[in-house]
């Protein structure tokens, strides 16, 4: 007898879901350039999937990273940097000051191609 399965997170989903939570943070919190999550709201935001708010997270975040924002200078990232702080369970975001402008004003966010993604 022969089992095979495999998990596989759906990180477009989850980046989906991520982005979504960033920008209802940007409106709640206007003048922020920057926002500091608790890894236990994005392990609640990913419907309690702990292999995605641990293992898979990175790969998650650099889908994530990859949404864009139309500005003067053309579309630009929404996210210039990120880090997971591990020591204070803690995801840290820096916005592109540009992209947060045109975000904040209206301007809908870029999916990435998920047929260009590895």
């Amino acid at each position: 007898m022969d089992l095979k399965f495999a998990h596989h997170s759906d990180y477009f989903f989850f980046s989906q879901l991520l982005i979504r939570h960033i920008e209802n943070y940007v409106r709640k919190h206007p003048d922020a350039d920057n926002a500091i999550f608790d890894l236990r709201d994005i392990y609640e935001l990913f419907r309690e999937d702990f292999a995605s708010t641990t293992t898979n997270l990175e790969g998650i975040l650099n889908i994530a990273d990859a949404y864009r924002v139309e500005t003067i200078n053309g579309d630009e990232r929404l996210i210039q940097s990120y880090k997971i702080d591990v020591k204070n369970n803690s995801l840290l975001v820096d916005f592109n000051a540009d992209a947060l402008r045109s975000l904040k004003s209206g301007r809908p966010l870029i999916e990435p191609d998920s047929s260009l993604q590895e």
